[in-house]
């Protein structure tokens, strides 16, 4: 159920000659002259000018004379004629500069947004009701037209999971805002309650007997639950205010088990699942290696419960737990896997809002590419591609750290030059 936040990280480039005559100083002027925008720290990194930026946004931007907020943003200035990225996680902004792979392969600037609610990017009122996609759009929205005067060159959005969704809604609502967008590893949860996940998992990998395992595993850990759960406990971690007792976050991390295994592990790992006959400490700490005990207590939960607000309320989420026969009787909770367990008033749910993007994906988007693991869960729903110049790309074998370079050699050659071609096309 959990996402976490996946950066891209790849080899940085030299500087070029062009970028070099860029200084901090001389990039810190151009940017004092964007209404709103305050400059935390300007600095050379990797030998081009990096910046933290904050930038006033509008908690409700359909009234955007009341309360506002600072949107945290980090600006890898490569030249004022480059291509731009516009890249977010759809979560808390990094603290340091590594480069996104379209900023590589477009050897182009990169404007990292922190989504709102998330990190130091939160409201002072923390209302939540004013963390939609559509007010997220429009921070993004505004941060490209204040940074456009000065970024002239072509523009395209990225960012992987949640981020990569985020970038989609973006463009749902602001078309023209960028010329393109490369979406990694970013499901389409269009209807909530026709989940296809827990069965993709049960067909995930090449060997059947691999997910019979993860099934063992399971069964066994809910059946030691009596000498499991202490384990948790001496922890030394609270669980009341996320998931109300030890035991229920117990059953979340269980039940999430296989989907975080086919989320970042890969068939090779298919040889640690501990069996029928492991001991309590063996089933314990493999778990933790899966879904780490940790992100379920409330320190862990804590800075996502902006996200498990907005898959409650738009976006949607994996329902873990169903067709899990093979754990009739021994689930207490069988609603702890799902994004709500965590709110303790949980938001009303909004039916119509991935309806409208799929909708839009599917017959009005332009210039989308996607990116999928074939293993990932994730990739039980993905974006189905629109009509013009919409491409989807899956890695074989891949999980949810897929990228255009674990391709295979053809198509990554062709992902890559379609890449190229949206943002140096006049």
């Amino acid at each position: 159920m959990r996402w976490f936040r996946l950066l891209i990280v790849v080899a940085l480039l030299p500087v070029t000659p062009a970028a070099a005559m860029d200084s901090v100083a001389a990039v810190r002027a151009r940017l004092e002259t964007i209404a709103g925008l305050r400059i935390e720290s300007g600095q050379l990194m990797n030998g081009k000018p990096f910046f933290v930026l904050w930038y006033s946004q509008p908690t409700d931007h359909h009234a955007t004379t009341s309360e506002r907020f600072e949107q945290r943003i980090t600006l890898w200035h490569k030249g004022f004629d480059r291509p731009t990225i516009l890249q977010t996680t759809g979560y808390a902004g990094t603290t340091g500069a590594s480069a996104a792979e379209p900023t590589r392969l477009a050897d182009g600037n990169q404007l990292g947004v922190e989504q709102r609610f998330f990190g130091r990017s939160t409201p002072a009122s923390k209302d939540w009701t004013k963390l939609d996609i559509w007010q997220a759009a429009t921070d993004h929205h505004r941060i490209v037209e204040a940074f456009k005067p000065l970024y002239g060159g072509k523009w395209l959005s990225t960012g992987a999971s949640k981020g990569g969704m985020t970038s989609v809604y973006h463009r749902r609502f602001y078309p023209t805002d960028v010329d393109a967008t490369i979406a990694y590893v970013a499901p389409q949860d269009t209807v909530n309650d026709q989940d296809s996940y827990v069965d993709f998992i049960q067909h995930a990998g090449t060997d059947r007997a691999c997910n019979e395992a993860l099934r063992t595993l399971q069964r066994n850990a809910l059946y030691r639950r009596a000498t499991l759960l202490p384990k948790l406990t001496q922890l030394k971690l609270t669980y009341e205010q996320a998931y109300g007792s030890a035991d229920r976050a117990f059953e979340a991390a269980v039940l999430d088990t296989p989907f975080k295994f086919w989320q970042y592990r890969t068939q090779a790992s298919c040889l640690l699942i501990p069996g029928r006959n492991a001991t309590d400490q063996q089933l314990f700490t493999f778990i933790d290696q899966i879904v780490d005990w940790s992100s379920y207590s409330d320190a862990g939960v804590a800075p996502y419960q902006a996200y498990f607000y907005q898959a409650a309320a738009q976006l949607n989420w994996p329902d873990v737990s169903a067709g899990t026969t093979w754990l009739k009787g021994l689930l207490h909770y069988p609603e702890a896997g799902a994004a709500p367990a965590t709110l303790k008033a949980p938001p009303k749910h909004d039916p119509n809002a991935m309806p409208d993007i799929d909708r839009w994906v599917r017959t009005t988007a332009s210039r989308l590419l996607f990116v999928y693991g074939a293993n990932d869960p994730w990739s039980a729903e993905q974006f189905e591609p629109c009509p013009h110049d919409c491409h989807t790309y899956v890695v074989p074998a891949g999980n949810h750290n897929a990228t255009i370079a674990n391709l295979p050699t053809a198509q990554r050659t062709a992902a890559t030059a379609l890449m190229r071609g949206w943002v140096s096309a006049q």
